[in-house]
């Protein structure tokens, strides 16, 4: 083979090194997108979920505490503060109808919405009923199934975080596997290419640095024998000329 800086070879051989680096490169930025883009899943589709459900459950409870303690100890009805968390729920339901990305949770979103209407509703109607303590018993009624339902709500998108998560870190374990090949592969063939050249190159330039060597002590008969039409030959006939000149002033 021929070995030379300038040959076809080295060429080829630098080529490799840059693919090498070029793949690593893109195989690293695809992967880690990959990655990102599951992780942004879990967070935008079921992350936020979960918090809408738990801030809508929460307010709920925080209502109906401030109607129970209205009528236990007889006080007036904060209106300000049940009408706030009413729109605060009112907000979170909305986010979360616009963030539907389970199977079955449109369904169980729905019922939440009907559900809430009916508890909203019945909650209007206790201020201006007759017979509180029948009105209340019909509230928490609809409290506890709405409730019940914005838990199952939640526990669905936390069960499919956790697939989700499983799924990645699977994906993750895959992505390392792929990459510790793709870099082993890289690391062989650089490794082969570097051993051809350097071994090549290291016993020439010792042959070379030899009879310069000579050359040096006045060894003006010394000649550089180096075989091929790289640059070291052609180097090497430049200094046996070099020698033979000043042979003959000598």
């Amino acid at each position: 083979m021929k070995t030379s800086i300038r040959s076809p070879q080295f060429t080829i051989g630098m080529v490799v090194f840059l693919s090498i680096i070029l793949l690593l490169a893109i195989s690293s930025a695809y992967y880690l997108n990959r990655l990102t883009k599951k992780a942004n899943a879990i967070l935008k589709e079921n992350h936020y979920s979960v918090v809408y459900a738990r801030n809508m459950a929460d307010l709920l409870t925080n209502i109906n505490q401030e109607i129970i303690n209205s009528y236990l100890y007889n006080k007036s009805l904060d209106s300000s503060t049940i009408t706030r968390d009413f729109k605060l729920f009112d907000k979170s339901l909305y986010l979360e109808q616009n963030n539907i990305t389970e199977a079955g949770e449109d369904k169980m979103v729905s019922e939440i919405d009907m559900d809430y209407k009916v508890y909203r509703d019945s909650a209007a109607k206790l201020v201006k009923s007759q017979d509180l303590i029948k009105e209340i018993q019909s509230l928490q009624v609809k409290f506890t199934s709405l409730y019940q339902k914005l838990t199952l709500l939640s526990q669905m998108n936390e069960t499919a975080i956790e697939i989700k998560t499983n799924d990645a870190k699977v994906y993750s374990k895959k992505a390392t596997l792929q990459m510790t090949a793709i870099g082993s592969i890289g690391f062989l063939i650089a490794y082969a290419y570097t051993f051809i050249f350097s071994s090549y190159f290291s016993e020439r330039f010792r042959r070379l640095y030899n009879g310069i060597k000579e050359i040096e002590s006045t060894e003006y008969t010394q000649k550089l024998h180096l075989d091929g039409n790289d640059e070291l030959t052609e180097i090497a006939m430049v200094f046996n000329k070099m020698a033979e000149s000043i042979s003959r002033q000598h």
